[in-house]
């Protein structure tokens, strides 16, 4: 019998390519919550055609990034006060029971990777050092990294949909005056119960974590 031939692997697809594109410039506000997306325009810039950037924008759209209205097109999606309470009320709920298993079943050695983490966070807010932007950064990975040593992947995919979605928010939690300083004294009772292997402290910390996070948003 002979051998069935390997199926070749294939680079990224384009519409992927183009996703990635739209949904960085969806971040960083070059299109704005609201705001009509001008297909015709954007395949020009990028130099594709219509159907590689209509499958992009369904992509965008099952991550809640982007809205799809029959005949009229697509926009950016916009978050409502009680979109972002959902959004945080869920994110709570799974980040928290994450810290949770963190606290119980970390190893050493991941404690530590949190540990240091933490201390990049401590250094990027620093008073007179404050780096607003490595902050953002910093934060987001190390709950990432706390995701990861959680270890469930299908919570995992939860978070990383819900966290895209927060991140259309026009009012960052972390823009507003002083909030730094609050979510980086959150980060630290966090980490001090993990450090003592407190499951219930954790959860209860990360859940006020985000409790304060969405007042700040608002």
């Amino acid at each position: 019998m002979s051998a069935v031939p390997l199926t070749p692997l294939t680079p990224r697809a384009l519409y992927e390519e183009v996703a990635e594109l739209l949904r960085q410039r969806i971040f960083r506000r070059e299109l704005e919550p609201g705001s009509w997306i001008d297909e015709l325009k954007l395949a020009e810039e990028y130099g594709i055609s219509r159907t590689p950037l209509r499958e992009a924008l369904k992509v965008l759209a099952a991550e809640g990034l982007v809205t799809m209205k029959l005949r009229r097109g697509a926009y950016v999606t916009e978050v409502s006060e009680q979109d972002l309470a959902d959004v945080y009320h869920l994110l709570s709920l799974l980040e928290s029971d994450a810290a949770g298993v963190v606290a119980e079943r970390a190893t050493d050695a991941e404690r530590a990777e949190l540990k240091r983490l933490h201390t990049e966070l401590e250094a990027a807010a620093a008073p007179g050092k404050e780096d607003r932007e490595h902050f953002f950064a910093l934060n987001e990975r190390f709950h990432m990294q706390l995701l990861a040593i959680a270890n469930n992947k299908w919570r995992d995919q939860m978070v990383a949909d819900l966290r895209k979605v927060m991140k259309l928010n026009r009012h960052n939690s972390l823009l507003k005056a002083g909030r730094i300083a609050e979510s980086l004294a959150e980060h630290r009772s966090v980490m001090a119960a993990i450090e003592a292997r407190d499951a219930a402290a954790a959860m209860a910390r990360m859940r006020e974590h985000f409790k304060n996070g969405l007042e700040a948003a608002n």
